[in-house]
């Protein structure tokens, strides 16, 4: 193992990071060791389970990373249609998880029970939702219909996406596709239903 470099702690929790989640896009999580990222990390286990005492916490603080990444990555133009807007998030989500097949199914099957996991893999929903909410002019009924919507929509997106990862099936292009004809079907069908009063 090389020498260790002088690190302030945030500076060597990244440097886990990193290891971490390049070994996780490698792999299935099953497969990891906390063994490989230590030594990928050029530092002592001891030091790595100083920071994080289990395999699942250091997953998790690396999925809440790429999560709050991915968030960042979403901007509301207002000079762009709201469909654009989707689609060009949706793009940003599928990069990732073409780039990261292992570390997006382990969140969702491997750790498909643990709590912190799937509260992240949750809040992320959350926060796509109200950033689209936020792109619209919506109030009332309105909005709460399509906070409905939206909310749907993204677990359609989630349930596909993961078919996509597992089994190489439908295609990326087909899963954009797809995902983003039910938005604008739905999104359609809900401006020409009638409204609680209708």
């Amino acid at each position: 193992m090389p020498p260790r470099r002088r690190l302030s702690p945030d500076q060597r929790r990244a440097e886990l990071l990193d290891a971490g989640a390049r070994l996780f896009a490698e792999m299935p999580y099953e497969r990891v060791q906390m063994e490989q990222i230590a030594e990928r990390a050029g530092v002592s286990r001891a030091l790595l389970y100083r920071h994080f005492p289990k395999k699942s916490a250091l997953f998790a603080a690396i999925y809440e990373r790429a999560a709050g990444t991915l968030q960042a990555e979403v901007r509301i133009d207002p000079d762009v249609p709201l469909t654009g807007q989707v689609a060009a998030g949706l793009d940003v989500h599928l990069e990732y998880f073409a780039a990261n097949r292992n570390t997006v199914l382990a969140a969702n099957r491997a750790l498909s029970g643990d709590p912190v996991v799937q509260a992240i893999v949750f809040g992320e929903h959350t926060a796509m939702r109200e950033v689209v909410l936020g792109a619209t002019d919506l109030t009332g009924a309105a909005r709460a219909a399509m906070s409905a919507l939206l909310t749907s929509w993204l677990m359609f997106v989630h349930t596909l996406c993961l078919e996509w990862l597992e089994h190489d099936r439908p295609t990326r292009e087909q899963v954009h596709s797809m995902c983003m004809g039910a938005f604008t079907g739905a999104v359609a069908a809900l401006r020409d239903s009638p409204g609680p009063e209708g």
